[in-house]
C-alpha cells in the first residue's frame, strides 16, 4: 500500500472515530517532524516543542485536511509554521540551549581512513550546521526541507506556501551563503 493510501485509511479511521488511528498517524511522522524541526530551531529542547505544537495542530485541524493534498507535505507545513511561530516568541533563546562544546558528527564508520579525517569532517559539519543556523529562516526552511528532509521542489512549494520560483530563488541563494561561509573557513585554517 502506498504511503498515501496509508495515510489515507489512517485519516478515514479517525474520522469514524478510531482514537488509536492519531496515534499510528504521530508515530509514522514523529521523527521526520523532530528532525525538521530540530534543524530549523537548532536545539533539542526547543524541537521538542515545536514537534508536540505541530502534532496538537494537526490533532485539531485533522478533519479539515483535504485527501487532495499529501499528509505528509501538510504535517511539514504545520511543523515550518510552528518552528516560525516558536521563533517569533519572546525568549526564543532556550536556557537548555546546546552548550557550544556538544559535537555533531554522526558515529564514524570503522573504515575511515584516519583520525585527521574523522577531526576535519567533524569541524566542517559544525561549521556547516553554524552557517545553516546563521542563514535567514525563510533560507534556512527551504535547504533544511531540500537537503536534509529530501522533499521535492513541489513539495517544498507547498509546505511553504509559495511558488516553486521562489523555492528554487531560496534555496539557491542559501546554497550561496553556505558556500561563502564554508570558503571563509576553509580560508581561516
Amino acid at each position: 500500500m502506498s504511503e498515501k493510501n496509508d495515510d489515507l485509511q489512517i485519516l478515514k479511521r479517525f474520522n469514524n472515530g478510531d482514537i488509536s488511528a492519531f496515534e499510528e498517524l504521530v508515530l509514522k511522522y514523529q521523527d521526520r517532524i523532530y528532525n525538521l524541526c530540530r534543524n530549523m530551531l537548532g536545539n533539542t529542547h526547543d524541537a521538542e516543542d515545536a514537534a508536540q505544537d505541530t502534532f496538537i495542530k494537526a490533532h485539531q485541524k485533522l478533519k479539515d485536511f483535504k485527501p487532495e493534498a499529501s499528509l505528509y507535505t501538510w504535517l511539514y507545513r504545520i511543523a515550518v509554521n510552528a518552528c516560525l511561530d516558536y521563533k517569533k516568541k519572546p525568549f526564543f533563546e532556550s536556557f537548555f540551549k546546546k552548550s557550544e562544546d556538544e559535537e555533531f558528527v554522526d558515529e564514524p564508520s570503522s573504515d575511515w581512513p584516519s583520525p585527521d579525517r574523522l577531526y576535519e569532517s567533524k569541524q566542517v559539519g559544525i561549521a556547516l550546521h553554524n552557517s545553516i543556523k546563521k542563514l535567514p529562516v525563510k533560507l534556512r526552511a527551504a535547504i533544511i526541507l531540500k537537503e536534509i528532509e529530501g522533499l521535492s521542489y513541489e513539495q517544498i512549494a507547498e509546505v511553504l506556501d509559495v511558488p516553486i520560483g521562489t523555492v528554487k530563488s531560496r534555496i539557491s541563494r542559501a546554497r550561496d551563503e553556505l558556500m561563502r561561509s564554508l570558503k571563509k573557513f576553509r580560508e581561516q585554517k
